[in-house]
C-alpha cells in the first residue's frame, strides 16, 4: 500500500487537497517498491501509527496524483 504526505485523517480531506491543487508526495515506504509515474495507485491512511481508516485508488500523471476514488 501507499501514503501520501501531509498525512491526510480522512480521504475526504485527500480529494479536497487535490481538487485545491495542493502539493501531494505519494511514497511507498520500505523495500515494498516504488510508486509509478503514471497509472493506478492504491493508497491507505492515516499512516502508521495510526490505524487505518481509510482506504482509496488513486490515479498518478505524469508523477503527480490527480484523482482519488
Amino acid at each position: 500500500m501507499t501514503y501520501v504526505s501531509p498525512n491526510f485523517t480522512t480521504k475526504k480531506a485527500l480529494k479536497e487537497a487535490i481538487a485545491e491543487g495542493k502539493p501531494i508526495d505519494v511514497y511507498e515506504p520500505g523495500p515494498f517498491g516504488s510508486v509509478p509515474l503514471n497509472g493506478t495507485v492504491y493508497l491507505e491512511g492515516p499512516h502508521y501509527p495510526k490505524p487505518h481508516k481509510w482506504y482509496a485508488q488513486g490515479t498518478m500523471e505524469n508523477g503527480k496524483l490527480i484523482k482519488v476514488r
